[in-house]
């Protein structure tokens, strides 16, 4: 079973993983093989707030911002966005 969380922002069970990471405290997410995220993952840093979406819509509507590294054009539209 894997642990997601939803369009609510509250987690829920579902037997398919997520295919996106997100930092619980810092409201990013990003792709599972993020570079930045799997370096603080490394040093045990992001671990204990790390949560996990079905796909960008869910995080998104969660309240998620995208990762300006793993996803910079995503990151570039929303930055656009915040005018």
């Amino acid at each position: 079973m894997y642990h997601l969380i939803g369009k609510d922002g509250k987690p829920y069970d579902s037997e398919t993983p997520g295919t996106l990471g997100g930092h619980r405290k810092l409201k990013i997410y990003g792709r599972l093989d993020c570079p930045s995220a799997l370096r603080y993952i490394a040093k045990g840093q992001y671990v204990a707030h790390r949560v996990f979406f079905a796909d960008e819509e869910t995080a998104i509507a969660a309240g998620y911002r995208p990762c300006a590294k793993c996803m910079p054009e995503a990151y570039r539209r929303w930055k656009e966005q915040q005018g």
